[in-house]
């Protein structure tokens, strides 16, 4: 019996390794060559053509009445009429982010929380949130 169980395992091909998930790369690595692509392809998929993204350390907007900076996807389309604005507090997907959109121009009112209640970020999540928070301004098409 113990023969029978040898061979079978000899048979078996090894457990292959599985690549590091995208996610856990370095967190400027992970936002510029996955999540601003991935990004540019979901606004391109929604029939939203000339959106620019720029992933960059910069300070919050004077609005906030705060004088921190920290990293932000900056996306702009229709001439810059509509802007927004995804801040990580941590230099992390996983720790702490914002949201501000404004319009025309003016600078944002409003910074909200975004994706506080998700255990785990995924790339797809990450896009899926931007894009339905996106919606909900109704910019994205018609509600």
């Amino acid at each position: 019996m113990a023969e029978e169980q040898e061979k079978a395992a000899a048979k078996k091909p090894p457990k292959k390794e599985k690549p590091p998930a995208v996610e856990d790369k370095p967190f400027g690595e992970f936002m510029e060559q996955h999540f601003t692509p991935a990004l540019q392809a979901a606004f391109a998929k929604q029939g939203i053509e000339n959106v620019e993204l720029a992933f960059e350390n910069k300070p919050l907007p004077k609005s906030f009445g705060v004088q921190e900076s920290c990293w932000q996807v900056e996306g702009k389309w229709q001439k810059g009429d509509r802007q927004f604005n995804l801040y990580y507090f941590d230099e992390s997907i996983t720790g702490a982010k914002g949201f501000s959109s404004s319009t025309y121009g003016k600078p944002p009112s409003t910074l909200e929380s975004f994706m506080i209640d998700e255990r785990k970020v995924t790339l797809d999540l990450m896009v899926l949130y931007t894009l339905q928070r996106l919606n909900g301004e109704k910019w994205l098409g018609r509600n």
